[in-house]
């Protein structure tokens, strides 16, 4: 006996599979985000009217430099995430859906490739 509904097994509706690994990724990467997000106002504030050249030398550290692109991804794939959920939710052409995930996924890693690329050009000088 199965609980799937008649209509649904013929039009082979159901489970995508893949929906609970969404969310534990989403959760994932809030949890994540916590203490990186806790340590870089702390470290902001810590820096609060320092020139560039303290801020820079405060990156350069790579105990600072590995959480700041930490922080990136886990900012970057939740942004993600989460607005993937609002599109499959809210854009109901297949098209249109379609097009807006693959803009939203080129934009965040765009911006993730962006934004390492910076710390690590802060980082190690140029």
């Amino acid at each position: 006996m199965s609980l799937q509904n008649p209509i649904g097994r013929v039009r082979g509706l159901g489970s995508a599979k893949s929906g609970s690994e969404h969310w534990w990724a989403q959760r994932l990467t809030a949890v994540a985000l916590v203490p990186l997000t806790l340590w870089f106002i702390y470290s902001a504030l810590a820096l609060a009217g320092a020139d560039y050249a303290a801020a820079k030398a405060w990156l350069a550290t790579p105990w600072n430099a590995v959480l700041m692109v930490l922080l990136v991804i886990a900012t970057c794939h939740h942004m993600q995430l989460g607005l993937q959920v609002v599109v499959e939710d809210y854009i109901h052409g297949e098209a249109s859906k379609v097009i807006t995930l693959v803009a939203i996924k080129l934009g965040c890693f765009s911006l993730a490739v962006a934004a390492i690329f910076s710390v690590f050009k802060v980082s190690f000088g140029g």
